[in-house]
């Protein structure tokens, strides 16, 4: 049997209809599910929006290794923002420093080190002995240092973490976990971006001898620009990466991986999937006018409202233009009005689904007008609401 050449398309119609029907969504969002990852915990986040794309025993208290170090050197960073602390400061090298186990610097007791020098010991040789040495200088012992670092876990909050060191060698009570250590790199980049290039480096020379960044991915991926590995028996092997793709920043921890390899291999399979699955857009710049709105009984009879911040948002690829974004903003705005004051909001959907909100500011103050002003707009705004109730 035949078909004729009239029936042939009908039928062919009819198939089509049967498998795809019309209704069917061609865009629909699809994400497949992250890697399996061998480790104890892990986390993947977008930098930008704070986004977790990926996780498995995020809040889980672990022994982090020189992960430790991440918050020490936030810590001495924080002290030269303030102004209590230079780059070319000498600070000595005390017995206990010059002691400390594990991987070192190689510093000489009595022999001052400017603060720039044990930095980048910390950051590129993870040397234990410069983490000692800092945090004595910084805060006169380590114990007091470790204070310091609690503080600022809870500034921050890091809510499940607990210092009791500079270095990360095991001690009872000192803990951490994946979403706090994805928090204060976080921090660290947003704070201090040009001490944060030191993590990419990749060898560094002190008292002739030059030691290698442990972290492998900086030699493998060249987006790669970060951050911190960790090694004890009690934590495993440990690594914080970072890197940066066409303008998309993703923060990866691996914690308790089995080997150096595995932990490189581990995050490297974390920031595949992040870049291969989602991008990232920066809608709207902060503190950048997006509309003007009338102001009532004010000196101005205008105000521009924007955002305290950059808008970003992370989204499945390929679905850009299904985004869609919303000014509203709030009615009979009336003087007089605080810079930073709330006013309306922007909504932000993906195919019609609510994906933020974020406040509407006003982005200058604005003071209240003459008598005649207020006066005149208060019969204005009378009227306008008596019209509102016919």
């Amino acid at each position: 049997m035949t078909l004729s050449k009239t029936f042939a398309p009908i039928l062919l119609l009819i198939l089509q209809l049967a498998f795809f029907p019309a209704n069917a969504d061609d865009n629909e969002i699809t994400t497949p599910p992250p890697p399996t990852i061998a480790a104890s915990a892990y986390l993947l986040q977008d930098y930008h929006t704070g986004k977790i794309l990926a996780e498995n025993n995020a809040d889980t208290k672990l022994a982090p290794a020189s992960l430790t170090k991440i918050m020490t050197v936030y810590v001495v960073f924080r002290e030269i923002s303030n102004g209590h602390l230079h780059l070319d400061d000498l600070a000595n090298i005390s017995q206990k420093a010059w002691k400390t186990s594990g991987s070192r610097m190689f510093v000489e007791v009595n022999k001052p080190v400017k603060i720039e020098d044990l930095l980048k010991g910390v950051i590129i040789q993870s040397g234990n002995d410069a983490s000692v040495a800092l945090a004595e200088h910084v805060a006169g012992s380590e114990e007091t240092f470790a204070e310091m670092m609690n503080q600022h876990a809870a500034r921050l909050g890091m809510t499940n973490s607990h210092f009791k060191n500079s270095d990360g060698l095991p001690m009872e009570d000192h803990y951490t976990t994946a979403r706090d250590l994805a928090t204060l790199t976080s921090a660290l980049i947003r704070e201090f971006p040009d001490y944060y290039a030191w993590f990419s480096q990749k060898e560094f020379t002190y008292n002739k001898i030059t030691q290698h960044n442990r972290n492998q991915l900086l030699a493998r991926d060249e987006s790669v620009d970060g951050v911190k590995t960790g090694f004890t028996d009690d934590a495993g092997y440990c690594l914080v990466t970072s890197a940066l793709r066409e303008g998309m920043r993703l923060i990866s921890v691996v914690m308790g991986a089995q080997s150096a390899n595995a932990r490189a291999n581990e995050n490297q399979n974390l920031l595949n999937y992040g870049f291969r699955f989602f991008e990232s857009h920066r809608l709207y710049q902060g503190k950048t006018a997006l509309s003007e709105a009338k102001v009532w009984k004010g000196n101005d009879q205008t105000v521009p409202l924007g955002l305290a911040a950059d808008l970003f948002v992370t989204i499945p690829r390929r679905h850009y233009n299904d985004l869609k974004a919303e000014i509203n903003i709030d009615k009979k705005i009336t003087a007089p009005i605080n810079e930073g004051e709330k006013q309306g909001s922007v909504s932000v959907t993906l195919k019609n689904e609510p994906l933020l909100v974020r406040d509407l500011i006003a982005l200058k103050s604005v003071e209240p007008g003459n008598i005649a002003r207020r006066l005149y707009d208060g019969v204005l705004m009378m009227m306008e609401k008596s019209d509102d109730g016919k």
